[in-house]
């Protein structure tokens, strides 16, 4: 890789590392916003729930725009608009504020990931695309990990700290992206105009669940939904269960990450090469489905980390899992196929926090009983629909 491309990646790397640090910030803080502004898990389920709305709606819109004006702009524009939501969200005083900055921080950061991946696509050869990419998931997964521990830490002198430490990040990142990254699109290679595509093709989604690989979009909606469950409402838990501060919620999230990027980077490569992808995919649901129940029975801060790592262990078998098979399963395009199965993905990521949201004020227990429950349908429903199949070839 050339040293101009290798600053460039540098560049964007560092801007996903900040954006996803600001999710990760944003995790363990909120409960505490809640108890302050006297709203509980249903309220929390759907603030959650709002941004992942947002980011299914606009990131198609900010890609496809990209290819119309440019990656540089678009990527000004997001890293721009996540620092004002991040000042924006540590200044919130009311609910709907709360709401409004969530919401367009959902709007805005969705322009980064999609355009950061597209100028890699860009600006690299198709032998170095790939290492591109891959810097490009450690710097968001480097931000998911640490962004708990941070804004744990950072609350500790006062919950909007951490927002301003994140929304100060993003100007660096922004002056970097100014000064130092070249536009990647030449003017000859832009579209002229936005590509006439719908942003939902509920058509196409309905008929991909009667394809190869319908069974395998309802286990990626069941796993990841079942996740949010958990995820959405674990820091409320943490806080009202056990009056726990913000520098031990952002632990147990911390936790949560680095146990799922050690598993999915160290285990399930050798696991399904040694005992295929059906098989992991089993084990997976089902250790999901057990180890959440743990969860809600430890009642002690060690035991909490340890049964939340164990969990944490189990559910990252499962995407990268389901995502190999789904590949090996296609009738479509790669590509295509891989849409289809981040958008199943979305609607976990919407529907499991407000459903943990819910149930969460009717008991704390609740949430872990019905994630184990969408794990255990999960479980069932692969030993009847996942088997070894031949690899079909994919078409155009």
């Amino acid at each position: 890789m050339q040293s101009s491309n290798r600053k460039n990646l540098l560049i964007l790397a560092f801007t996903l590392v900040v954006v996803t640090l600001g999710f990760g910030v944003v995790m363990p803080i909120i409960p505490f916003y809640m108890e302050q502004l006297g709203a509980g898990g249903t309220e929390l389920g759907l603030l959650v729930a709002s941004y992942a709305v947002m980011r299914l709606i606009f990131g198609p819109i900010w890609g496809s725009l990209s290819d119309r004006v440019g990656r540089k702009p678009i990527l000004m524009i997001g890293v721009l608009g996540y620092g004002i939501t991040m000042v924006g969200f540590g200044l919130a005083t009311q609910l709907w504020m709360m709401f409004a900055a969530r919401i367009l921080a959902g709007v805005l950061s969705s322009a980064t990931a999609p355009t950061t991946m597209a100028y890699i696509s860009d600006s690299t050869s198709e032998e170095d695309r790939g290492g591109g990419m891959g810097i490009l998931g450690a710097a968001g997964g480097l931000g998911a990990i640490f962004g708990p521990a941070m804004g744990g830490l950072l609350a500790e002198r006062s919950l909007s700290f951490p927002f301003f430490v994140a929304g100060g990040m993003s100007v660096l990142a922004l002056i970097l992206i100014i000064l130092l990254l070249p536009e990647s699109l030449p003017q000859s290679d832009r579209s002229p105009r936005i590509t006439n595509q719908p942003i939902f093709d509920l058509r196409s989604w309905w008929k991909a669940l009667y394809s190869p690989i319908g069974s395998l979009l309802v286990l990626v909606f069941l796993v990841t939904g079942g996740l949010m469950i958990f995820y959405g409402i674990l820091g409320l838990y943490a806080l009202e269960r056990f009056g726990y501060g913000t520098s031990e919620v952002g632990v147990i999230f911390t936790i949560l990450g680095l146990v799922s990027a050690i598993g999915q980077g160290l285990l399930v490569g050798p696991l399904t090469k040694r005992f295929g992808d059906p098989a992991v995919i089993k084990v997976g649901f089902l250790f999901s489905a057990v180890s959440l129940l743990t969860v809600m029975l430890a009642d002690q801060y060690v035991s909490l980390l340890i049964t939340i790592g164990f969990f944490s262990l189990a559910n990252a078998l499962l995407i990268p899992s389901i995502t190999s098979l789904t590949s090996k399963r296609a009738t479509l395009s790669q590509g295509v196929t891989m849409g289809l199965s981040n958008s199943f993905v979305s609607l976990g990521r919407i529907f499991g926090p407000m459903l943990g949201g819910l149930v969460f004020d009717m008991h704390w227990g609740l949430p872990f009983v019905s994630a184990s429950f969408v794990m255990l349908i999960g479980f069932f429903a692969s030993l009847r629909w996942v088997k070894e199949t031949r690899k079909t070839q994919p078409v155009a």
